[in-house]
């Protein structure tokens, strides 16, 4: 149980917040670069601000505020040049760091006028890595982007989906330090929705819980399971501040504002042997729909269940009325560390997890209990090995709605000719 005050200093993210200049410290995912595809321009809310993100003619990104400096239109709406953001309304254009570099009817009427320095608008740099947008909102010098490991393959194939979460941040980013829910949520659950009462899970025996540069590690040990286990042995991965990495793929708890959260999530599968070297030039993003024709939350995902907890603590979670368990010792852990390095920032450190190395921040391996992570399989051997059947064979496991377009480019990588025909993709 937390106290009012506690909760607020975990769940407050706007501008002026302890924990909202606290996230800003960090290189946050925003999109998906292919969102950007179609339209160039996209409105986007993070951290309680309303900004838009765009790639402009020569391949720049850019984030800035959402109003123009001139008459305060929306430049969701603008247009892009070769360099920068055209504003619709009376053609003023800001290059990516918010400069305003033209405004045609004044440079016009006043040639001399051209050189004066004029107020910029708010923005934001942005990084593109492995399919993914990044953006640094915090204060300068910005820490290097951390580049995972697994970003760095290229035997594989990647898809970011997204998906647009009506709660807190912080009770999605928690359900990252909760082991058991899987035996519940994911593995009891989906039996029970699939209209059957038995047998039900393997039940957890232990779950443990280590702190490391780069976040938490969980481990759990279930009925039939030995202290082998790499699920025992290394664990899964609270990834700090906003993350989970779970062997293939990453998730994470974007704040949008104190009641909405973006969840984006990168997932990655190595192509067979036959279809070595590969690379993809593509890597796709899409949405994820959270609510079925009937009205009520869709059920039948991986995380689409995820959302159904988070979303039934309320658009921010009371923790001055929980009971914890025996398994919420993460959870406890989390806090506390969120709460103490709230403390140590204000004293003027850098926060957990801060690389200020660039050679550090290349290639950053991470713990992975994940047993099929590093395998290198033929076409055969993936067929014969359960996991990845079971990935190529049926619908995509994780997200509700995978396109269709999507689905056969995965298939095309894995060299899946049959299940494209089957499929009539």
């Amino acid at each position: 149980m937390l106290s009012e005050e506690k909760n607020r200093l975990l769940t407050r993210v706007g501008p002026g917040e302890p924990m909202g200049d606290y996230l800003r410290r960090y290189w946050l995912p925003i999109a998906g670069a292919a969102e950007l595809d179609a339209n160039p321009v996209k409105p986007i809310r993070i951290l309680g601000e309303d900004l838009v993100l765009y790639r402009d003619l020569s391949g720049t990104y850019g984030l800035t505020e959402r109003n123009c400096l001139h008459r305060r239109a929306d430049l969701s709406y603008g247009f892009v040049e070769k360099k920068g953001l055209r504003c619709n309304y009376h053609g003023w254009l800001f290059d990516e760091g918010g400069a305003c570099i033209e405004r045609p009817y004044d440079d016009l009427a006043h040639p001399q006028s051209r050189n004066a320095q004029l107020p910029c608008i708010k923005a934001y740099p942005v990084k593109e890595l492995a399919g993914l947008l990044f953006a640094y909102m915090g204060p300068k010098p910005a820490p290097e982007l951390s580049v995972y490991e697994p970003f760095t393959r290229t035997d594989g194939f990647a898809q970011v989906v997204t998906a647009d979460i009506p709660c807190n941040w912080f009770q999605c980013q928690e359900n990252s330090c909760d082991p058991v829910h899987f035996e519940w949520m994911h593995d009891n659950w989906s039996l029970r929705l699939a209209g059957k009462d038995a047998p039900y899970a393997a039940k957890h025996l232990r779950v443990a819980f280590d702190e490391f540069e780069h976040g938490f590690t969980y481990k759990r040990m279930r009925e039939g399971a030995t202290e082998d286990d790499p699920l025992w042995q290394v664990g899964r991965v609270t990834l700090w501040p906003i993350g989970f990495f779970l062997g293939q793929h990453f998730e994470w708890r974007v704040p949008v504002d104190d009641e909405n959260t973006l969840s984006i999530a990168w997932f990655y599968m190595r192509v067979p042997e036959e279809q070595q070297p590969y690379v993809q030039k593509h890597v796709p993003a899409w949405k994820s729909p959270i609510v079925g024709p009937d009205g009520r939350w869709i059920s039948t995902h991986v995380i689409n269940q995820d959302i159904i907890a988070w979303v039934g603590q309320g658009a921010i979670a009371d923790r001055t009325k929980e009971v914890l368990g025996a398994s919420d010792r993460g959870i406890s852990m989390i806090r506390k560390r969120f709460l103490d390095d709230l403390e140590s920032v204000a004293a003027g450190n850098d926060p957990k997890g801060t690389i200020r190395d660039p050679e550090a921040a290349k290639c950053i391996p991470l713990p992975s209990g994940d047993s099929n992570a590093d395998l290198s399989l033929s076409k055969d051997e993936m067929m014969r090995n359960p996991y990845f059947r079971a990935r190529i064979t049926q619908d995509f496991r994780w997200h509700a709605g995978q396109p269709k377009e999507v689905r056969k480019a995965f298939l095309e990588a894995m060299g899946a000719a049959e299940q494209i025909a089957k499929e009539g993709l």
